[in-house]
């Protein structure tokens, strides 16, 4: 009996070892050599180097003065990532879109695009399509006394067009840009 133990304890140890040791080791080496940035979660900084979040997930911004993000199912909980699962033809999902739609609306001639109202698969989506950007353009000159078109530039500027997929911008490099470049209206 001992003779068939012996071989599978031995297999086990060394299964083990490859996969729970050293592959493990060696993907994450890898990884910090060619991508760090994105091993280490794409964090981005200001310019006192104190975290604001990252680039791969999105984040709840407070404020007239600032770009929104997508509504989150899971209230930007990153440990939480998912979607509501609700259905189209679910009620509920018809009235909590309704609801943010009434509140995009406000003082707005334009029909509030469908970023603004419905969440991603993930409830993390980081980027939102240039027209939710441009839709949120006049509320955050307003708020912060700046023409504009300066705010079309940025959005136009930090607007990324992958090779398979639509063009998106990241909100959080656009609420960056709005700290780092623009002031803010003094009567604040």
């Amino acid at each position: 009996m001992f003779k068939q133990i012996r071989p599978a304890v031995t297999f086990l140890a060394l299964a083990t070892l490859l996969t729970g040791v050293v592959y493990p080791l060696t993907v994450t080496a890898i990884a910090q050599l060619a991508f760090a940035e994105q091993a280490n979660g794409s964090l981005v900084t200001d310019s006192t180097g104190q975290v604001r979040g990252s680039h791969l997930l999105a984040q709840a911004f407070a404020g007239e003065q600032w770009f929104q993000s997508r509504p989150s199912a899971v209230d930007y909980a990153a440990s939480a990532s998912g979607g509501s699962n609700l259905a189209p033809s679910n009620p509920a999902l018809r009235e909590r879109i309704s609801a943010a739609a009434s509140v995009w609306q406000e003082g707005a001639t334009a029909p509030v695009p469908m970023a603004l109202v419905t969440s991603s698969g993930s409830g993390l989506d980081p980027d939102l399509p240039p027209a939710a950007a441009r839709y949120q353009v006049q509320r955050i000159a307003a708020a912060r006394g700046i023409p504009p078109a300066q705010v079309e530039q940025m959005i136009l500027r930090l607007t990324r067009t992958p090779l398979i997929g639509p063009p998106t911008v990241n909100v959080l490099a656009l609420n960056q840009a709005l700290a780092d470049n623009l002031s803010v209206n003094p009567s604040e």
